[in-house]
This record gives C-alpha cells, sequence and structure tokens, in this order.
C-alpha cells in the first residue's frame, strides 16, 4: 500500500463530509469511491483523486463550494479553544453563529496576545494554511522590556535564535522605537510553534510586554476593526485567498449570501462583511 497522500476518511471529514469515524464506517459499508472505485480502509488519496459518497463528489486539492471566512480582532484575555477547564472567555463566543458548519481557527494565539485571527468553515483550507510546508508569513508588533543592540540584532537575522525545540529564523526584525524602559519592534516569520515570538525574545534577554498579530500571510489586520469585533470577508476576497493557498475550483465557485456591511474592506482588495462585537 502507497504511504504517500492523506488517508481518506481525513479528507473527507476536511471536506465537512462527517467525523473521521463516520467516514471509515462509510467506508467500510462500501458507500464511497475513489475515481470510480470502491474505497477500502486505510486508502489514500493524492490531488487530483475523485471522491463520491453519499450523491456528493469532490476532487481533492480543489473547493467546489466556497468557504466563509473570517477576521476576527482578538482582545488579550482571551483563549482560542471551545473546551477550557478554567471556563475562561473564549473567541468562540464572539463569533456570528452558524447553521450546520463551524468556525475553524486557523492557528492559534495565547491568551495574552492580541490581534488578527483567521477563521473558516473549510477544514481543507484551515488544513493547508497550518500546515508547516505552506511557510505562510506571520507578522507581529512587539513590546519588550530592554532594547536589542544593532549588532545583536543582525546577528538574529544572520543566525536565528536557538530554542529547546528547535532553532528560530525572523525574516524582517525591525526597530519601531520607543519610549523609556520599553521598545517596540516589528518581525516576521514563517512558522507558528507555540509562544515563539515571546520564546525567542526571552531568549534574547527582553521580555515581551505586549505583542499583538498584525499580519497572516495576504491579510492584514484592518485597522478599525476594533478588539472584539468580526468582519467576514466577501466572495471576491475569498478567491483571492484560496488562490493564494494554491486551491484551484473544479467548477466555477458557488457563490454564497454575504451580509453587507457598515465600515472599510477588510484584508485583500475587496470588500468585507459586518464588523460585529
Amino acid at each position: 500500500m502507497s504511504h504517500e497522500g492523506e488517508k481518506l476518511q481525513k479528507v473527507m471529514a476536511q471536506a465537512g463530509f462527517g467525523s473521521r469515524r463516520a467516514m471509515e464506517e462509510w467506508i467500510a459499508a462500501g458507500r464511497v469511491s475513489v475515481n470510480g472505485e470502491v474505497a477500502t480502509l486505510g486508502m489514500r488519496v493524492i490531488a487530483g483523486d475523485l471522491i463520491r459518497a453519499e450523491r456528493r463528489s469532490f476532487r481533492v486539492g480543489a473547493i467546489t463550494r466556497a468557504p466563509r471566512v473570517l477576521l476576527y480582532h482578538k482582545p488579550e484575555g482571551e483563549i482560542v479553544s471551545r473546551d477550557d477547564p478554567d471556563n475562561r472567555a473564549n473567541v468562540f463566543d464572539k463569533l456570528p453563529r452558524l447553521r450546520g458548519q463551524k468556525w475553524i481557527a486557523i492557528g492559534r494565539l495565547d491568551f495574552n496576545t492580541s490581534g488578527l485571527l483567521i477563521f473558516t468553515t473549510s477544514g481543507e483550507l484551515a488544513n493547508r494554511l497550518m500546515h508547516p510546508r505552506f511557510e505562510v508569513e506571520r507578522e507581529y508588533a512587539v513590546r519588550v522590556q530592554g532594547t536589542l543592540p544593532p549588532e545583536k540584532t543582525r546577528e538574529v537575522l544572520k543566525d536565528g535564535v536557538l530554542l529547546d525545540d528547535g532553532p528560530v529564523h525572523f525574516e524582517r526584525l525591525e526597530d519601531q522605537g520607543g519610549e523609556g524602559f520599553n521598545h517596540w519592534y516589528r518581525v516576521m516569520l514563517k512558522e507558528g510553534r507555540n509562544r515563539i515570538v515571546r520564546r525567542t525574545f526571552d531568549a534574547l534577554g527582553l521580555p515581551v510586554s505586549r505583542l499583538i498579530r498584525v499580519r497572516f500571510g495576504i491579510i492584514n489586520l484592518p485597522p478599525r476593526l476594533k478588539r472584539g469585533m468580526s468582519a467576514e470577508l466577501g466572495e471576491s476576497q475569498v478567491q483571492q485567498v484560496l488562490e493564494w493557498a494554491g486551491f484551484v475550483a473544479e467548477t466555477p465557485v458557488e457563490t454564497q449570501e454575504v451580509r453587507q456591511q457598515a465600515g472599510r474592506r477588510a484584508g485583500p482588495a475587496a470588500r468585507s462583511g459586518k464588523a460585529r462585537r
């Protein structure tokens, strides 16, 4: 059996057919076909394979139904999880309600970090953008206690910083100035390991006192999107995101009704949806 590609049940679950366990049951019952042949448990699929089940079909690597994409300006003091034993405030309670779908967070921000969070209804899109191989750019505004000498900045950009779980390389590290003991930097990197920005500055002897994500890939945090507010991307914006992520539509992407909103555009150059608190 080939070990290339993704497991069939995982791909089907990401496409919204149901849970992985349910998909395994469908496959075992002979209710799924791949490229015209009845699928078997353990089968893997690759881009271009045609999957059919329950009068629905889709081609792996293609999105034939437009997902919804939502931007949220996360404040400090919220967690990116639906389950928390401490019952802390979570970002999902602030998002618009969905029927028959759920919002999937594309990456996370820790409890004390604010800024841009992106949510989508597409497991395929979320999985693509979170995969390390995609190397999506993440940009942050960072306020630290102390300053980094210019020669140390050059050293960090050239050699990186070694952490317990491996080296970190900033693609960009810019001094933004500051007053007194607090100093601002703008950093950009292409990975999302847990608390990676905080841990890197801690390793440099500069504790982080504030951290704001201002960009994720081609999407910037809209200036008018205040903390605790969300804005849904419009159809043309979503198409830009899909193209950036490397998806191609097998058939023309289905349009969906997007709520009109007041305010300026969010993210890529197109209209955004309603801003919400």
